[in-house]
C-alpha cells in the first residue's frame, strides 16, 4: 500500500469517528462472517474499544456459550444476551460484534437501532458453511445435517439482518479490505 493509500485510509478511519462521536458500531449477521476479526481490525483503525457479545455473555454467565445452550437453553440465553448488550451500548467509543441471533431479537434489535450504527456483515452459505466448518463450539449447527440448518438460519434471518443501517459484502478476502469497506460505506451512510 501506498504512502498516499495509507494516509487516505486513515483520513477515512478519522472522518468517521468524528461523524460517529461516541455512539457504537454494531457489527451484526451469521456466524461465520466476521464480525470478530472484522471488528477488531475496525476498532484499531478507529481508535475504539472491541467487545464481542458473545464473550462479554460468558463473563457475566462464568460459563460458555455452549454450557449455557446445555444447561440453561437458548431463551435463557437470548434474554442474557439482550441484558448484555443493552449495558454495553452504554459505552462510548466501542465497535462491538454481535452473535448471530442478536439482531434476530426484537428487543435486541431495537436497542442497536436507537443506540448505535448496525452494520450487517453479509456472506453467502458456501463461505459461511467453509468458515464455521472449522470450529466446533456453535451450538446451533449441532444437527445430523448442519449445511441444511445453515441455510434455514439464512432465509429466517437475512430478511431481518436487512434492516441493519448499512449492508457490507463479507466475501473471501483480507479482512482489512472487508474492514475498509464497513468505513466506506458507513461515511456514505452518515453523509446522507
Amino acid at each position: 500500500m501506498s504512502k498516499s493509500e495509507t494516509a487516505g485510509r486513515h483520513a477515512r478511519a478519522r472522518a468517521l469517528a468524528e461523524r460517529l462521536g461516541g455512539r457504537p458500531l454494531v457489527l451484526v449477521g451469521m456466524m461465520g462472517a466476521g464480525k470478530t476479526t472484522v471488528g477488531r481490525r475496525l476498532a484499531n483503525r478507529l481508535g475504539r474499544q472491541f467487545l464481542d457479545s458473545d464473550e462479554e455473555i460468558e463473563k457475566a454467565a462464568h460459563m460458555s456459550i455452549p454450557e449455557i445452550f446445555a444447561q440453561r437453553g437458548e431463551p435463557e440465553f437470548r434474554a442474557g444476551e439482550t441484558r448484555v448488550i443493552a449495558r454495553v451500548l452504554k459505552d462510548t467509543d466501542i465497535v462491538l460484534a454481535t452473535g448471530g441471533g442478536a439482531f434476530v431479537n426484537l428487543e435486541t434489535r431495537a436497542l442497536i437501532k436507537a443506540g448505535a450504527l448496525s452494520v450487517w456483515l453479509k456472506a453467502d452459505a458456501d463461505i459461511l458453511f467453509e468458515r464455521v466448518s472449522r470450529r466446533a463450539n456453535r451450538p446451533l449447527l449441532k444437527t445430523d445435517n448442519p449445511r441444511a440448518t445453515l441455510e434455514k438460519l439464512i432465509a429466517d434471518r437475512y430478511p431481518i439482518y436487512a434492516e441493519a443501517d448499512i449492508t457490507v459484502l463479507s466475501r473471501d478476502v483480507p479482512h482489512e479490505a472487508v474492514a475498509s469497506d464497513v468505513i466506506n460505506a458507513a461515511l456514505h451512510h452518515l453523509k446522507t
